[in-house]
């Protein structure tokens, strides 16, 4: 750490303007209305947002088409307990941002820069916006994916996405962005009503469950690979900036904290549902011995289910694409946003006007636009590069989960609320697993390429 004393945000944010500081208050005196009139389930709706968001916004274009090459490889087998077990990683990891955002007031990007230093502010500044531009482009191939199987042209779905992304973060209050992006996250549900008409065998999902079912075809390089990407498609960066920033930018208090335990668990429960309900969905394909090595997108995965799970199920799969990858794009590039604002001292909040938060609003439309272009390329490999970037994901998370871990047992900043010895002993175990995991992975790599072998 640098040993810079932790200063009151009065000191350290001189310039939070009268708009944020009263959007906010607004929204605080709602909520403390409701908890006079002891009305638990209403302060709940008014407090979640952010941990089903950051959820099911990780439930994106890339974790959807790695989620269904999964099915497509593997079947109903081991990666559905093992789909289980990176979603509670993940609720763990999101777990300890909320408490840090909640004690400290401070964006993650933000408090790196305090704690640390401006260089490792810098360093997490440039490795976020790189990963969330990479992660960006693979939302809008999810999004041309599932438009190009109902025969919209790439141009208009690309451009009017981006569009909407655009609109819903001018919105100029924090609530109204959140309200959009929740009632556009509910389409992650398509994916279940497309995985009960793949008439799914129930007894054997029970059995995989209890089990941990068995691995066809053993372990290879393509297993592999999966494992990676259904990591990276449960636990990246970009989650960690998004939801610190989200709470700060929300207001949530020590009172709040329940809450927003309640409201990460559930989006963690409900998005590794439609995981499963993905994996399930295209198993089909593995049972029919449909070989998905040569798809180029999602909406061959849809085509190709047509057969089995008739043309609802394959147009519900379709959907449920657009939507992972209109969801992500909003929080990702607000994600960017916060992030790039907090190390640069500039303003950052969707509470904030747009001349009063240029930098806030370019980072993210700015973001948005360069992704949408690269995606218009063409004869790009589409699916390949969506798998890539989850891998790469998982690859960068072991820095970023260990600057979560270092704030979190940071009592100075932390207070009541800092990691006890048992949740940094398991922190530290997840930051060190998914460290190995990297590693053995680099190895499958650069060990065949410099003595001659495949890695394949």
């Amino acid at each position: 750490m640098n040993g810079a004393t932790f200063r009151p945000e009065s000191e350290l944010v001189p310039w939070i303007p009268l708009r944020e500081e009263l959007m906010r208050a607004r929204d605080r005196a709602r909520i403390a209305r409701a908890r006079s009139e002891r009305r638990p389930m209403w302060v709940f709706a008014l407090l979640a947002g952010p941990g089903i968001l950051v959820m099911l916004g990780e439930n994106d274009g890339p974790s959807m088409l790695s989620y269904a090459a999964t099915g497509a490889s593997f079947g109903v087998s081991f990666f559905i307990p093992f789909i289980v077990l990176t979603f509670l990683l993940a609720y763990i990891v999101q777990e300890m941002v909320v408490r840090i955002g909640i004690a400290t007031r401070r964006g993650h990007a933000e408090l790196i820069v305090e704690r640390f230093g401006l260089s490792w502010g810098r360093f997490a500044m440039a490795d976020l916006a790189i990963g969330n531009l990479l992660t960006l482009v693979t939302e809008f191939i999810a999004i041309r994916a599932g438009t190009a199987y109902f025969g919209i042209p790439p141009a208009i779905a690309v451009l009017g996405s981006a569009a909407l992304v655009a609109l819903a973060m001018c919105t100029r209050r924090y609530v109204t962005w959140e309200r959009i992006v929740m009632a556009l996250a509910a389409g992650n549900l398509l994916f279940i009503p497309a995985a009960l008409l793949a008439h799914p065998d129930g007894a054997a999902i029970a059995r995989t469950l209890a089990t941990w079912g068995p691995l066809p075809g053993g372990i290879s390089m393509a297993f592999f690979t999966l494992v990676l990407a259904n990591i990276g498609a449960t636990v990246t960066p970009w989650m960690l900036f998004f939801q610190q920033s989200a709470v700060v930018d929300k207001g949530l208090t020590h009172a709040d904290l329940t809450q927003a335990r309640v409201d990460t668990g559930l989006g963690a429960a409900i998005a590794a549902v439609v995981a499963i309900g993905t994996v399930i969905a295209t198993a089909t394909l593995f049972t029919h011995h449909i070989d998905v090595r040569t798809f180029a997108n999602g909406a061959d995965f849809a085509t190709a289910l047509k057969p089995f799970i008739g043309s609802t199920g394959a147009a519900l799969f379709a959907l449920g694409m657009i939507e992972a990858g209109l969801v992500a794009a909003m929080t990702i590039s607000t994600s960017s946003a916060y992030g790039v604002s907090e190390v640069l001292r500039a303003r950052r909040s969707l509470n904030a006007g747009l001349s009063s938060a240029r930098t806030f609003y370019a980072t993210g439309l700015l973001s948005v636009a360069v992704a949408g272009a690269v995606v218009l390329l063409p004869h790009a490999p589409l699916l390949s590069i969506s798998i890539t970037v989850n891998v790469i994901a998982t690859l960068l998370m072991a820095p970023a989960l260990l600057f979560v871990l270092l704030l979190a047992s940071d009592g100075e900043i932390m207070g009541k609320l800092k990691n006890s010895a048992r949740a940094n002993a398991v922190a530290g175990t997840i930051v060190a697993a998914i460290a190995i995991v990297g590693a053995v992975y680099a190895l499958t790599i650069v060990v065949p390429f410099f003595t001659g072998g495949s890695a394949g």
